[in-house]
């Protein structure tokens, strides 16, 4: 059983200098990591920087930050800050993102993925070490960039991977892998390909919960996120790949531009098994099931909790709940 139990935050519905109390309260609930995230809302260094200071025992993680919406100096120096706030605590983790986030929203080119992460991985190891970096990686170039603020510890470097080629690149030059979208039992298809490189290889997933609400408004909150995620092609190849064939019908409606139809389209089966549902005390069973099937790191995503007391949410996912 796992010994990490981490929340992703900011939490919904609570502005975020208002989260203050309910974070300073998560290490005595049981909770030993805090993860933010980088879309359309926060950046991913604020909010972990903030807990860093209102609840000094918790260890802090980036699931993720995207490699093409910062220059690689640029990502050097927000991740040397944060290692260099919190010594010891940070863990840094970056990815493609998607098409949508980096060519829609940030129009920049989402050009050989596979390849920018291993570059910026490789960029990484050396700059936050403090050394003159002068190469030509095959999707940027650097001349002469020395960080001028070292970490005393460098934070380990963790990749989003999906498929078998970033999740071997995660294992391989990378100290693990975030992964999300899945379910309990698809963890241990994935995790293989990351330990390849050796069994210590951290896995954190994140892990989408809606606790205490009956099961029609949590499949329906389900449907939603399940529709909006799993049609953008680095996901809906990802469950290809497992062969999740349920969801077909699903693309194959959205290919055709019904979205109401693909909405209807997917099945209960697959949204109770990627979205954790049902009585808190249920729910923190499902996400256990993922540490026993080798994820290190389970952190728990509420959604669809607008309307409900964040600190509640969180004490009733506790581990000790």
């Amino acid at each position: 059983m796992t010994t990490r139990w981490g929340i992703t935050i900011p939490l919904e519905g609570v502005p975020l200098p208002d989260q203050r109390s309910v974070i300073e309260q998560m290490p005595d609930l049981g909770y030993t990591d805090v993860w933010s995230a980088e879309a359309n809302g926060t950046d991913a260094f604020t909010p972990l920087a903030l807990a860093s200071v209102w609840a000094p025992g918790l260890r802090l993680g980036t699931a993720i930050v995207p490699v093409y919406t910062r220059g690689p100096a640029t990502l050097a120096m927000s991740a040397a800050t944060m290692a260099a706030a919190a010594p010891g605590r940070f863990a840094l983790g970056i990815g493609t993102s998607s098409n949508v986030i980096v060519e829609r929203w940030n129009s920049i080119p989402f050009d050989e993925p596979y390849k920018k992460v291993r570059d910026t991985v490789r960029f990484l190891r050396t700059a936050l070490t403090g050394q003159k970096v002068t190469a030509d990686y095959d999707t940027f170039s650097v001349g002469g960039f020395t960080l001028g603020a070292v970490p005393e510890q460098a934070p380990p470097l963790l990749v989003a991977a999906l498929r078998p080629g970033m999740l071997k690149l995660a294992g391989r030059e990378g100290d693990g892998a975030v992964v999300n979208w899945l379910s309990a039992e698809d963890v241990r298809t994935v995790t293989p390909y990351v330990r390849a490189s050796g069994e210590d290889k951290e896995v954190v997933a994140r892990i989408f919960v809606i606790p205490d609400t009956d099961a029609e408004t949590a499949r329906g909150i389900g449907r939603w996120a399940v529709s909006a995620y799993l049609n953008v092609p680095v996901y809906r190849a990802f469950h290809e790949w497992l062969g999740r064939e349920e969801l077909t019908p699903m693309w194959r409606k959205w290919d055709e531009g019904d979205r109401k139809g693909a909405l209807a389209a997917i099945p209960d089966s697959v949204v109770d098994d990627l979205i954790v549902h049902g009585p808190a005390e249920y729910c923190r069973e499902r996400v256990r099931a993922y540490a026993d099937n080798g994820v290190t790191t389970p952190v728990i995503a509420p959604i669809g909790q607008s309307s409900a007391d964040p600190a509640a949410v969180v004490r009733a996912l506790a581990p000790r709940g």
